[in-house]
């Protein structure tokens, strides 16, 4: 059966769940909702539709291009929209589907541009889907096949974007005699080129480890991610899309509470393994060629569980060019790339995190970040505010 089967079943599935549910809206009296609550096959009762919009104010500015010249500073309104659909037959299987907003050129955002301030461009509608997958879980082991999100765990976006859904499968296995304190999980997978487009593969497999100590909660993992390129991309820059990769990657986080906060501290370290050549015919992989090295340490305070909470976060990176496929990394620190690819290696920098649960359902989130490239003379300012709603 093809993806579009898929989606057309599921979208069959919400219009009869949608059209079935409108007496509901309209019934006089409590004994009527019952009555038609009754008629209502169960099996729809395990439909759930879920839905969250973002709203952002942006600022860029002090930036310069690789080649030291000043770019314009900006000011955006922006927006971000997703909406899906469970269905769970039982409590086993999982059925998912989930449509987000943004450029369909770019599998790192999920942003569209409402308003620029400096009469820049706006972006027209538009959107993917970016999740349509089939998951079992049973007895700590959870199998999932389709496009998802990275099953693998992480304390940020800094290796890899939450936007750049990967298509193929991936099996977790947490045994419950080792006191379920260790997961492993493993995956192959087809990677985004664009929105819509798969360019290449990620061979991959991480080891989790979860400890109490003394009020103390050790986390740590160790993965090794084996990306197969391929020639082809439309959409990927850099020749990111071609490259081999072969990564190696460290976590760890420590989580207590200090003096009644919630404190963790973090750190992660990438090592691409690949054996690159100062004299490949690829003439940015010959000028990067050692450039394969990274690092993030960082630190958080305070929780976000109910309205009223703050939490204020920090994070340094230095991340050199091929210590990540920078076309599927993060794309919040930096405006290098172009419209709708970020170049998210090769930095330096900071961020500086305050988040405010202003409600049970709503988020405010500032960021403000500084940045230097390590082998150019690129560098930039920028500010976010976001306003996060849970429907």
């Amino acid at each position: 059966m093809t993806s579009h089967s898929i989606i057309r079943q599921v979208l069959t599935v919400v219009c009869a769940f949608s059209y079935t549910s409108l007496p509901l809206l309209h019934a006089g009296v409590v004994e009527d909702a019952i009555e038609l609550e009754e008629e209502i096959p169960s099996w729809q009762d395990t439909l759930t539709p879920y839905a969250d919009f973002r709203f952002r104010y942006e600022s860029d500015w002090d930036s310069v291009n690789s080649s030291s010249v000043a770019r314009d500073d900006r000011q955006r309104l922006r927006i971000r929209g997703r909406v899906g659909i469970k269905f769970q037959p039982s409590e086993k299987l999982t059925f998912d589907v989930r449509a987000r907003t943004g450029d369909s050129h770019s599998q790192q955002s999920p942003h569209l541009t409402i308003h620029d301030f400096d009469g820049g461009d706006r972006n027209d509608f538009s959107g993917i889907l970016d999740k349509y997958y089939v998951q079992y879980a049973s007895d700590g082991v959870t199998f999932w096949g389709g496009r998802n999100g990275y099953p693998f765990w992480k304390q940020n976006e800094l290796f890899w974007d939450d936007d750049a859904t990967v298509t193929g499968a991936a099996v977790s296995v947490t045994p419950s005699w080792m006191d379920e304190s260790v997961t492993g999980t493993i995956g192959a997978f087809y990677l985004p080129d664009g929105g819509w487009e798969l360019n290449g593969r990620m061979y991959a497999g991480q080891a989790k480890y979860t400890k109490e100590f003394g009020g103390v909660t050790l986390t740590a993992a160790e993965g090794f991610y084996l990306l197969d390129g391929e020639e082809g991309a439309s959409h990927l820059r850099n020749g990111n899309g071609a490259r081999d990769y072969a990564i190696l990657g460290s976590q760890v986080e420590l989580a207590a509470e200090l003096f009644g906060v919630p404190v963790a501290v973090g750190a992660d370290v990438y090592h691409n393994l690949k054996d690159y050549s100062a004299t490949s015919a690829d003439p940015f992989t010959a000028a990067n060629s050692d450039e394969d090295f990274g690092y993030v340490l960082s630190a958080r305070f305070g929780k976000l569980s109910e309205p009223g909470d703050f939490q204020f976060g920090y994070y340094y990176v230095w991340l050199e060019t091929f210590a990540v496929n920078a076309s599927y990394a993060q794309d919040d620190w930096v405006r290098w790339g172009s419209s709708t690819q970020t170049d998210s290696s090769d930095l330096h920098g900071h961020e500086f995190r305050l988040t405010y649960q202003a409600a049970k359902k709503l988020e405010v989130m500032a960021r403000l970040y500084a940045v230097d490239a390590i082998t150019s003379e690129q560098d930039g300012m920028r500010f976010r505010l976001d306003f996060n709603y849970k429907f």
